[in-house]
């Protein structure tokens, strides 16, 4: 399905507008009672083996992990002579200076022992949550190319698109049962997530070579 350029360009705009509201209302308000209550149901299945679960989803978001599983890609990516999508997969990494100046900004606190059960603690402030951030980004924009690259094939591009799909979905229930972060930090992770990966995109697409089959 195609959008034209002017749906996409309002969808952006509305996107900016609903994390930006979102994260002046986080600066006035810390510390929420629905957040409190979403922390606390999620935490209603802890177990054991559930913290260990949880803690692989959330794995590919730790450095220095994370940095080197974008590098790791990009080289996969330029080895498979797919170079251009090497460079923007390699993009990514930019992200983390975003994420770090926002959550500067906001400085919301992270949860604390006092609200919630802490399996993971974590440094740097709570909004929003990079791990949502990076994970829609980087797992969003390999979906994207699996859609995209009918070279490569179709069985692994469904597996990869299984496996990112998979962690996009998880990667925000995982860090509020994990303790280390609050429903409306992924919500903003989420939301500036696809804001970033809307440049991605555009400047992947437009002016993107035509490869021979």
């Amino acid at each position: 399905m195609r959008f034209k350029p002017n749906t996409l360009l309002s969808i952006l705009v509305l996107l900016i507008l609903a994390f930006t509201t979102l994260s002046v209302f986080i600066a006035k308000h810390p510390i929420l009672p629905f957040d409190i209550k979403a922390s606390l149901l999620v935490q209603k299945l802890q177990s054991s083996w559930m913290d260990k679960v949880m803690l692989a989803i959330s794995f590919f978001g730790e450095l220095p992990y994370s940095l080197l599983s974008v590098l790791v890609v990009a080289a996969i990516f330029y080895w498979q002579k797919f170079r251009r999508e090497a460079f923007y997969i390699s993009m990514v990494l930019f992200s983390g200076l975003i994420i770090l100046g926002v959550k500067n900004i906001i400085n919301r606190p992270r949860p604390t022992t006092f609200y919630v059960r802490l399996v993971e603690v974590n440094r740097f402030q709570s909004y929003p949550s990079g791990h949502v951030l990076s994970y829609v980004l980087f797992f969003g924009f390999l979906i994207i190319l699996m859609r995209t690259l009918k070279q490569i094939p179709q069985t692994t591009r469904n597996t990869i698109t299984y496996i990112s799909a998979f962690l996009v979905i998880m990667i925000a229930p995982s860090r509020i049962y994990l303790g280390a972060h609050w429903l409306t930090d992924t919500i903003g992770g989420f939301l500036l997530g696809i804001i970033c990966l809307f440049p991605l995109c555009y400047f992947y697409f437009r002016k993107k070579p035509v490869r021979d089959n």
